[in-house]
């Protein structure tokens, strides 16, 4: 698999040879969907909550009369079929969102993911992506002049003027290729891969 190998302007100056294995995989929409839902629900914390019958502040004494008075009878006002009675079945902080996702399973996912993106033109690669100091304007000047707004890089080594000139650029996205994840990959309009970062994936996910 070829992918266009951009310059720093943000042409694309050669090709590189990409191992098929991890960008030449057939598209599997229903593997990506089930990572991708995962992925979202295994970050749910999980922390709402709400009462039962018997944790909401009511009276026990009984709202009206049993008979006579044509309406339903009741007993309490925390029944839950009444305004401000609690829940048949509320919500737990302890409720477990997780889901389970097999390693070759989400490894197939990812290739699948990264493969589409490649023949969409959304996936390129560059040599590598520096900047002198941790300014974020000198990485935000660099993405303009290659034309990229909305861009997740992943390099091979994340250094610290890389780190801090990236975390306020709020369309920009710096990880090494462990902390890849299938709902970024998605969600930006275009994924540059430095060259070393490559092998990295191959190993990852081929």
């Amino acid at each position: 698999m070829q992918l266009e190998l951009l310059n720093e302007q943000g042409l694309a100056a050669s090709k590189f040879d990409a191992p098929e294995t991890v960008f030449g995989r057939e598209y599997n929409e229903d593997l990506v969907h089930q990572i991708v839902v995962a992925y979202q629900a295994n970050a749910r914390q999980g922390t709402r909550a709400q009462k039962d019958r018997e944790q909401v502040k009511h009276s026990t004494k009984k709202p009206f009369r049993q008979k006579g008075t044509g309406r339903a009878r009741a007993g309490m006002t925390s029944s839950p079929l009444w305004r401000g009675g609690g829940r048949i079945f509320p919500n737990s902080p302890e409720e477990n969102f997780t889901q389970k996702i097999n390693k070759k399973m989400y490894r197939a996912g990812m290739a699948s993911i990264l493969s589409q993106l490649a023949r969409e033109g959304r996936l390129a690669v560059v040599d590598s992506l520096k900047v002198e100091s941790p300014k974020t304007k000198l990485l935000a000047a660099k993405l303009k002049a290659m034309n990229l707004d909305s861009v997740m890089v992943i390099a091979e080594v994340v250094d610290e003027n890389l780190y801090l000139a990236s975390r306020n650029l709020t369309n920009v996205l710096v990880v090494e290729p462990r902390y890849a994840d299938p709902v970024s990959l998605v969600h930006f309009r275009k994924v540059l891969v430095t060259k070393a970062a490559v092998d990295q994936l191959k190993e990852m996910f081929a």
